[in-house]
């Protein structure tokens, strides 16, 4: 099953932008690298840092990782092939040719399923981080983490690993886990002063009661 490319919605096509860079090989290798090493230990930098420094917010960005993850993972049962199996497309498998690809050998006896490309867990991952760090830091060197969904979505188009549908369907998926944690997270709330209104009840009555006695 094949996704949809970048013109059916209106976005520059992915072929193109790969071959803008096929003729640079330390711009090729560093899109592999970033590809391979960097959705993974930016996010574990982001959850130590909370979990570290801002322990009240951890849970929340743990929660929206686990939830947003396990709902890629579901999709990803719908086999999908990613652009670089598509040389009939005109892409190519830019990690292979230069021996980076992380597909095809076992980590931990685990291969990577390579028809798993949609949604993009790279995606998902990196815009994350992003909002976590936008959200819960101060001062303007923040800003700076966007950079990590721009450059992201940049290294899993030109290394054909991603077409632009799959990136679109996590950012999906991740807003709606946003409204369904939001949603939640305010019923709780409406809980917890009901609760706390049901537990203040008798003592303000006894307080009417004394009143009027006296």
């Amino acid at each position: 099953m094949d996704p949809p490319d970048g013109g059916e919605f209106g976005l520059p096509d992915e072929a193109s932008w790969q071959r803008a860079v096929v003729g640079h090989p330390w711009l090729v290798q560093g899109a592999n690298y970033y590809y391979a090493t960097m959705h993974f230990g930016v996010m574990l930098v982001v959850l130590l840092w909370l979990f570290l420094r801002h322990r009240a917010r951890y849970a929340w960005v743990r929660t929206t990782v686990v939830a947003t993850t396990a709902v890629c993972l579901l999709i990803q049962f719908i086999p999908v092939a990613p652009p670089r199996m598509l040389p009939g497309n005109g892409f190519v498998d830019l990690a292979e040719q230069y021996g980076q690809s992380v597909y095809g050998n076992a980590v931990a006896g685990v291969v990577a399923d390579q028809l798993s490309a949609m949604p993009s867990v790279h995606v998902a991952w990196c815009v994350i981080a992003a909002v976590a760090v936008v959200s819960v830091a101060r001062g303007p060197w923040r800003w700076l983490m966007v950079l990590h969904p721009v450059v992201t979505v940049w290294v899993v188009v030109v290394t054909a690993n991603h077409f632009w549908a799959d990136g679109l369907v996590a950012v999906v998926i991740l807003l709606t886990v946003y409204l369904v944690q939001a949603a939640v997270s305010g019923w709780r709330q409406r809980e917890d002063e009901g609760t706390r209104a049901a537990a203040e009840e008798p003592g303000e009555q006894r307080e009417r009661s004394a009143v009027q006695q006296g």
